[in-house]
């Protein structure tokens, strides 16, 4: 023990030596009745996969992966799913993209498959599941969520049951199935209410809860989910709290968009400044640009943050629906003063395109934001004034349709007369 209790005073100073060391502790030889021994190498394990983690060092920590199996079979059962699920989900969470991931994971299954080792085999494929859906082979994906649900329902393992219900309501999710998205998601949560949940993973639903109450535009419903989020993930110091702190002020900025003051006061606030990074500046940035309600400052800031709003898709897609808000009210504005205008003056005034401003307008007209009429033969908007129609019509045939019921009813009270 005092080897690793060295080994880890030297990870700030000398990382390197850190490393040595522990990959002697870790080579040694130990018998299974050596209780000390076994710790003082666990231990080792999980401080050199965090350091290995933080140093980005990918390779090295599937290596470390692979080559303590011999380890594995001296430890309890128990035990060796620990160690091997830690370091798996540590190798996970640095989102390195070597490619190693699913290999690694389906190695890791075969092995846990060989060594009859069952609930091991289960935990690996919840996460093989995750890096389907990450990798964006969905088809894969819910074939082993379907595979791996019945077994787990049969063992009434609810942990690992959950787990991969979250799974699967993240994949129908990405795939636009908002419906089979919920149904999974209350399963989850279903299953959750008797067990407990790590912190981790309770963040994980809540966050998955919010982006689905944001599809729904329930926003407010949706920001508190993603609070609860944030403070979970932010609790075990996890990089996701930064996603959540950045769907808040999204959320913050879909509520009719009541300007970058909120935003801001997020971010100055406490956890604003623990996680200040660009992504956070491009919420910012969305937040002033749709307070000022133009189209032009809003596209120079896409452009300005491209990277850090086009690879988060949930972003992506309210960053859409805001987007088109936006342009219809600009169009709405600009149209407003004219009886007759040219398409091609208002496509000038905001700056964009005649075919994309001659379709919003279409759209405008069909969903009847305003009446008017495309003359597409001479490229002009002929705007109608917004009479309120006459509902003399309507009011005469409700009339009409109460007094027939009051006449049949007399009709009929009439014949019990007689």
């Amino acid at each position: 023990m005092e080897e690793v209790e060295h080994a880890i005073s030297l990870e700030v100073k000398d990382p390197e030596q850190a490393l040595k060391l522990y990959h002697s502790i870790t080579s040694q030889a130990v018998k299974s009745d050596d209780e000390v021994q076994i710790k003082a190498i666990e231990q080792a394990l999980s401080s050199m996969g965090k350091l290995l983690a933080k140093q980005n060092k990918a390779k090295e920590l599937a290596g470390l992966i692979k080559s303590i199996r011999p380890f594995l079979g001296v430890v309890s059962k128990a035990k060796a799913s620990k160690i091997v699920r830690e370091l798996v989900d540590t190798f996970l969470d640095m989102q390195s993209n070597t490619g190693l991931e699913i290999p690694l994971c389906l190695e890791c299954i075969d092995w846990a498959k060989s060594e009859k080792r069952t609930f091991l085999t289960q935990a690996l494929e919840a996460k093989l599941i995750l890096l389907y859906h990450y990798n964006g082979e969905y088809t894969q994906a819910l074939n082993t969520i379907n595979r791996v649900m019945k077994e787990l329902k049969k063992m009434d393992d609810k942990h690992l049951l959950m787990e991969v219900q979250l799974s699967e309501s993240k994949v129908y999710h990405t795939l636009s199935n908002v419906p089979k998205a919920r149904a999974a998601l209350t399963s989850a949560r279903t299953t959750a209410n008797s067990i407990y949940v790590p912190p981790k993973l309770q963040a994980s639903l809540d966050m998955q809860s919010g982006i689905l109450h944001g599809e729904e535009k329930d926003f407010k419903t949706a920001y508190s989910y993603f609070y609860e989020a944030f403070e979970g993930y932010d609790s075990v110091e996890h990089p996701y709290a930064l996603d959540a702190l950045k769907y808040m002020l999204l959320c913050k900025i879909m509520l009719s968009a009541p300007g970058p003051e909120e935003v801001q006061a997020v971010l100055t606030g406490k956890m604003g400044l623990k996680y200040s990074s660009r992504g956070l500046e491009a919420m910012k940035a969305i937040a002033e640009a749709g307070s000022k309600r133009d189209i032009a400052i809003f596209n120079t800031t896409i452009k300005e943050y491209d990277e850090e709003l086009k690879t988060d898709a949930v972003v992506q897609n309210h960053l859409k629906s805001l987007y088109d808000n936006l342009l219809e009210q600009n169009l709405v504005r600009i149209i407003e003063p004219y009886s007759r205008v040219q398409i091609a003056h208002v496509a000038e005034t905001i700056n964009l395109p005649f075919d994309i401003v001659e379709k919003k307008l279409s759209q405008i007209i069909l969903d009847k934001k305003f009446s008017g009429i495309l003359d597409q033969r001479s490229g002009v908007l002929i705007v109608y004034d917004g009479s309120e129609s006459d509902q003399t019509y309507t009011y005469a045939l409700e009339t009409i349709t109460h007094m027939g019921k009051v006449v049949d009813a007399l009709f009929k009270k009439a014949q019990k007369l007689s």
